[in-house]
């Protein structure tokens, strides 16, 4: 089999691993020291209760489910690693104040050396939205405007906007990042793969099967029908551990023949129920290293050119 080079990122157990800083070093040196090229760390302030939700929620994190805050995990990451790229995958934006997360981006590129990549998403959970006091309706039209606000802020020395959601005048972030911070866009409807196609550096696909497969196909048209070239926008697919080689060799054909350049593996046994799976638990840190040690020496003996080490 032949094709474009493969990058493999780790997704950052955030479910299992406590606040622990020896915890948390060990897993991230363990996966750079294992060559990965990517942690990707998720994000949600707060869980909710499930029951008797109208609207009803629509995944099961709920508020026994533990969730790290994902750009002070990454500040602490950088400060412990040296190569491996921070992610956020994704940062439910539209949450948050855009000029802050300028801010706060910019910071964390700069302490890690230039090694962010900002995954952004507009989110689900509209009690979370509504505890941090930000409208749940119009988060995908705020979250296109804050990707342009962002840019803006990161490479303009004054900036003057004025947009639906926001009004920055004449005001300036200092300092502001050395390097373009990649923006990545993550979700799982078409919406969010076409938008990426227009604006985004990047797409996750948090989710596996043909749905996904199909929508790699409609990111590239989007970027195409942008004037953009689709090797520009880069797709990254989710895959668990605990399906085993055979599902992994069989998830990792699929997505380079649909045109995936990198895949992430996800050691989380709450993340994997919640796309359905039921896959033995990982209970400690040394369990998830070995987890992502296995999947490293599965990679390297995989027999295709199209794996690359990095």
């Amino acid at each position: 089999m032949t094709g474009p080079a493969l990058h493999r990122s780790v997704v950052f157990p955030s479910q299992e691993l406590p606040v622990e800083p020896g915890a948390v070093r060990a897993f991230a040196q363990a996966a750079e020291d294992l060559g990965y090229s990517r942690v990707i760390v998720y994000d949600h302030v707060l869980g909710v209760v499930q029951d008797d939700r109208n609207p009803p929620l629509a995944a099961p994190y709920d508020e026994t489910v533990p969730f790290h805050e994902p750009l002070t995990l990454l500040a602490f990451l950088a400060a412990v690693t040296t190569r491996i790229e921070l992610a956020t995958g994704v940062v439910v934006a539209p949450q948050r104040q855009t000029a802050l997360l300028a801010k706060q981006a910019a910071e964390l590129d700069g302490l890690s050396g230039g090694r962010l990549a900002l995954g952004l998403g507009i989110g689900w959970n509209h009690v979370e939205f509504e505890a941090l006091g930000i409208e749940f309706s119009g988060r995908a039209a705020r979250l296109e405007e804050q990707v342009a606000l962002l840019r803006r802020l990161w490479s303009e020395p004054v900036v003057d906007f004025t947009g639906t959601f926001h009004r920055v005048d004449r005001a300036a972030l200092v300092p502001r990042p050395a390097n373009r911070i990649p923006i990545l866009l993550g979700g799982r409807t078409r919406a969010a793969v076409r938008r990426a196609g227009r604006i985004a550096d990047g797409f996750l696909f948090a989710f596996g099967g043909d749905e996904t497969v199909d929508q790699v196909a409609e990111l590239a048209g989007a970027a195409r029908a942008a004037g953009r070239d689709p090797a520009d926008v880069p797709a990254e697919l989710f895959l668990s551990y605990g399906v085993g080689p055979d599902a992994w060799a069989v998830d990792r054909d699929r997505w380079i023949a649909a045109g995936g350049t990198r895949l992430a593996v996800r050691t989380s046994t709450a993340s994997a129920a919640a796309i359905g799976l039921q896959v033995r638990p990982l209970e400690t840190v040394d369990d998830h290293i070995a987890a992502i040690a296995d999947f490293a020496e599965w990679w390297a003996a995989t027999p295709t050119a199209a794996i690359s080490a990095s």
